[in-house]
């Protein structure tokens, strides 16, 4: 069956709801994703506000980045059937993870003064280097592949009942991470200081490529 999934099966998914809201909280608190740059921008101009300011670009580049890559699944999905594509799917998370493990890779163009547009294609940059959009595919994968146990629809209306299903997806994994990045950055910038990142030390691109590597292990076990 094509890469197929309804809103009933959406609604009734409460682990694949979990783990959407799970992996956004989880690129929310990575300081590459974002907080700390919100952090930094707060700290020059001394002030909350422009920790805030920041936070609606950054939660629209990461969503467009997730976007992406479930649009690209879904694209492909309409074509072939998702025992199929779960395969390359899991290739492209295991090499992602294997790269990241042996060379990290960050955008580093944008500045200080970089306005809306610029900071939201920055998260968007980030967000698609780190494989965040990508990791969200094998939840829709689980919540097609679910449904795909005995529905069958007409074309338009599967395309239509997946396009809005994987909004609602890709929308829910955007607030939570939005929520965490929100936290995270005004708890930093207003009780802790960057100086934790000195002394709660972790080696977050390690603990990164592990989750690209177990996604992909999870897709190959839908």
């Amino acid at each position: 069956m094509p890469f197929d999934m309804t809103l009933s099966t959406v609604a009734s998914a409460k682990a694949e709801w979990l783990a959407l809201i799970a992996l956004g909280a989880f690129h929310g608190i990575n300081p590459g994703m974002g907080w700390l740059f919100a952090v930094a921008l707060g700290m020059q101009e001394r002030r909350r506000g422009a920790v805030l300011r920041a936070l609606v670009p950054l939660g629209a580049g990461h969503a467009l980045a997730v976007a992406a890559a479930v649009g690209l699944a879904f694209a492909i999905g309409t074509s072939i059937s998702l025992s199929v594509l779960r395969w390359p799917v899991a290739g492209l998370l295991v090499s992602l993870g294997i790269a990241r493990y042996f060379r990290h890779w960050h955008p580093r163009w944008v500045s200080m003064r970089v306005g809306m547009g610029g900071l939201t294609m920055w998260s968007f940059l980030m967000a698609s280097a780190h494989g965040a959009g990508l990791m969200v595919v094998p939840v829709l994968l689980g919540m097609s592949m679910a449904d795909a146990g005995g529905h069958a629809h007409h074309g338009a209306t599967a395309a239509g009942t997946t396009a809005i299903a994987a909004l609602v997806a890709t929308g829910v994994h955007a607030v939570s991470y939005l929520a965490v990045t929100a936290f995270v950055a005004v708890l930093v910038f207003e009780k802790l200081g960057v100086g934790i990142l000195r002394r709660a030390w972790l080696n977050l691109d390690l603990i990164w490529a592990a989750a690209l590597v177990a996604s992909g292990a999870a897709t190959l076990a839908l």
